[in-house]
């Protein structure tokens, strides 16, 4: 049931806002000036405020400004016997969902009060696939390797510089990617990913750079590629090793140039894309063998991030493998398992070969197997070593 506070100082307006909304099972309390709803809304938490405009001890217009500074702020819908069109827009800006004058049209109130609820709940969604994102995201570990990488990423996050990140299959290359993205000028953009080695080399051009209605058989309508779908964020090229060279020679015009053109079309389009690629192969070797272009990896290679394998890193593996049980509670709604220190020494003897996520699909196939407390005996029948 949503909870609703209306804040007004005519007894009358609150009484009738009151039924109107108890009628439709909403949960409400009142205030009759701007101080007690602010004092209300410091100590509750409410999804949706009615707020009358002009209050005594404190107006409608600074009880929004004050209660947008809390924690859990709700969203809020001004009322007004004396508004103006100054009135409401000051209200927008200061973050208020709508503006009705009073006496407020039933049907108008109670879709606006939907409306706005409507929104709250979107916003509480979204900061919670936040926080599970941020929290899937986070890079765990406190061994040198790692550290070395964390404090390179702070330094090089806050410029435009590409980057290329090297390091086996399984180690977190994209993770690293991620990480500089969210830490640029650039994290409120998209940051859109490709991996180059699942794509056709037939469809790597179109798939980057877009193609006209036509350009090819299949072509049934104009489509923007993922140059311009990164406009102002960052393009992460995941496996460039495996990039066709002609492709590789638009992606080096796209970086010299910031220019682009789609598949069956001669106009540029100028983009605006921080750049940045992973490979797990020896770019070196590919140069001196001709499946790679030289100009191009020193374009991409400004700033180099080889990224540890797990068996570079092993005093990690207890503070990884306490979060991948976390994460795959979290995930099942079930009770998060622990480990015994026995088999939690055994892990870190074994070479890890697919790396990190070899060691989570371990660990989600210890919980689903295994013990509530995982044990030794676990770790020998069900791990692969």
């Amino acid at each position: 049931m949503s909870k609703i506070l209306i804040i007004d100082d005519e007894k009358v307006i609150r009484a009738t806002l009151r039924e109107i909304l108890e009628y439709e099972k909403f949960e409400v309390s009142e205030a009759q000036d701007g101080e007690e709803g602010l004092k209300k809304l410091t100590e509750e938490d409410y999804d949706l405020v009615l707020c009358d405009v002009k209050m005594p001890k404190m107006d409608g217009i600074e009880v929004l400004d004050q209660a947008k500074a809390l924690e859990k702020s709700p969203q809020f819908i001004m009322i007004s016997a004396h508004g103006s069109i100054e009135t409401a827009v000051e209200a927008t800006k200061k973050g208020a969902f709508d503006f009705i004058p009073k006496p407020p049209d039933l049907n108008r109130l109670l879709l606006t009060v939907r409306n706005a609820l409507d929104k709250k709940n979107l916003v509480t969604e979204t900061k919670v696939l936040k926080k599970k994102l941020s929290k899937k995201l986070d890079m765990v570990g406190e061994s040198t390797a790692i550290q070395i990488v964390k404090e390179t990423i702070e330094k090089v996050a806050p410029t435009d510089a590409r980057v290329l990140i090297t390091g086996p299959n399984g180690t977190g290359k994209e993770l690293v990617a991620h990480w500089v993205h969210a830490k640029s000028n650039r994290s409120a953009h998209p940051f859109v990913a490709v991996n180059c080695a699942a794509i056709p080399s037939e469809l790597i051009e179109s798939e980057l750079f877009g193609h006209e209605k036509g350009a090819f058989t299949s072509a049934h309508k104009q489509r923007q590629g993922k140059f311009e779908q990164a406009q102002g964020g960052t393009l992460f090229l995941d496996e460039i090793g495996d990039m066709s060279l002609s492709a590789q020679s638009k992606v080096l015009r796209a970086l010299q140039e910031n220019l682009i053109n789609r598949v069956g079309s001669d106009k540029d389009i100028k983009v605006d894309v921080r750049v940045l690629a992973a490979t797990n192969k020896d770019l070196k070797s590919e140069i001196k063998e001709g499946k790679f272009r030289e100009d191009l990896y020193h374009r991409l290679s400004v700033i180099l991030i080889q990224v540890p394998s797990l068996k570079d890193r092993k005093e990690d593996i207890p503070l990884l493998v306490d979060k991948f049980l976390e994460d795959i509670s979290s995930e099942s709604g079930d009770a998060k398992k622990s480990i015994s220190n026995s088999a939690l020494k055994k892990l870190q003897e074994f070479p890890w070969t697919g790396n990190i996520r070899e060691l989570r699909n371990v660990m989600e196939r210890l919980v689903i197997l295994g013990e509530p407390e995982i044990s030794l005996e676990d770790i020998k029948k069900y791990a692969d070593y």
